[in-house]
């Protein structure tokens, strides 16, 4: 897993790049990436591209200066935190955490 930034000098925006390696998904068929910027909606998820080595990319513009919480849902069953995320909070259920990525 991993995050990658590329900020923008016209503009506060910043290129995310959110990727999972192959052995990461798990043999996952489909993985999608929420969090708070789509309101974690798993109506209209962030559908990540599947890769031919068997990973997945997605790049999202996101506002600089802002922090955002995030999962991945892996085959809309499971839900997987990113193990380079910038930090971890608590979700609010139980035990749980999800991860966030500072921009």
């Amino acid at each position: 897993m991993s995050l990658k930034k590329q900020y923008l000098k016209s503009k506060p925006v910043c290129k995310v790049t959110f990727s999972m390696d192959k052995d990461a998904v798990l043999g996952a068929q489909k993985v999608d990436l929420l969090g708070e910027f789509n309101n974690w909606n798993t109506a209209e998820p962030i559908a990540m591209k599947k890769l031919k080595n068997g990973s997945f990319k997605v790049t999202i513009d996101l506002p600089a200066g802002n922090e955002f919480q995030f999962k991945y849902l892996l085959d809309g069953e499971n839900w997987v935190n990113d193990d380079s995320a910038d930090k971890y909070v608590n979700s609010g259920l139980g035990a749980e955490e999800n991860s966030v990525v500072l921009l």
